[in-house]
């Protein structure tokens, strides 16, 4: 099966003709080797007349039309390639165009070292902002400690008092009803109001004592004060 789809091939690129010249020889199941004397003519190359397509025929490929093509022709023929060069220069707009192409891929030397240094000079400060912004984060670090910790002492405070504060009421409320009192209920609602009230008062007196006090005056007495 290889030897004849091998020979059949061999017959297809040289041609009918020099089959006679052929001699296979199979040898169990190696490779066909084929031993012939075909000697193909030198290709002729046509150096006198460069091949120029017709820019007016349809058979002509597109690609072959392009101004791309016709720069081609122009620098392997010359004035033979029948090309006018005046077609081949750009136009205003083309040409500012590569112009801004050129400056933008292939800036000057001195534009990119500028560049460069502007670009290391953005990352220098940008690290240098870093740096001061760490060193006064870290001068704030003990304060901002401090003031955590007192936060969290004052934040116990407050929850130490106001557990003692609800143990002294419902002890208070044990103590006028004779029995203990649910805080949610309105008689423990009454009496913690009026609590309020007549520590406000003690709060208020307290208060106008001490101005009295810092004013040289007599204090007034309690049962004045209450009536």
């Amino acid at each position: 099966m290889a030897a004849s789809l091998l020979s059949r091939r061999g017959v297809a690129l040289l041609g009918f003709s020099s089959l006679k010249s052929f001699l296979p020889v199979v040898s169990g199941n190696n490779v066909v080797q084929l031993i012939a004397g075909y000697n193909p003519k030198h290709l002729r190359l046509n150096l006198k007349e460069p091949y120029i397509p017709d820019r007016n025929s349809e058979k002509t490929p597109v690609w072959q039309k392009t101004e791309k093509y016709e720069r081609k022709l122009f620098a392997r023929y010359g004035f033979a390639s029948g090309v006018d060069p005046v077609k081949l220069w750009p136009t205003a707009s083309q040409l500012e165009e590569l112009i801004q192409e050129e400056k933008q891929w292939h800036p000057p030397l001195e534009e990119m070292l500028k560049n460069i240094a502007a670009k290391e000079k953005e990352r220098a400060d940008k690290r240098l902002a870093r740096e001061k912004l760490i060193a006064a984060n870290m001068a704030k670090m003990p304060k901002m400690i401090a003031d955590w910790r007192k936060e969290k002492q004052e934040a116990k405070r407050k929850l130490k008092e106001e557990k003692a504060k609800k143990e002294r009421l419902l002890a208070e409320a044990r103590e006028r009803f004779g029995y203990a009192l649910d805080p949610r209920s309105s008689k423990f609602q009454e009496m913690l109001a009026e609590i309020e009230k007549e520590e406000k008062k003690k709060r208020k007196l307290l208060k106008r004592r001490k101005r009295e006090e810092e004013q040289g005056l007599t204090p007034s007495a309690p049962a004045a004060e209450a009536s």
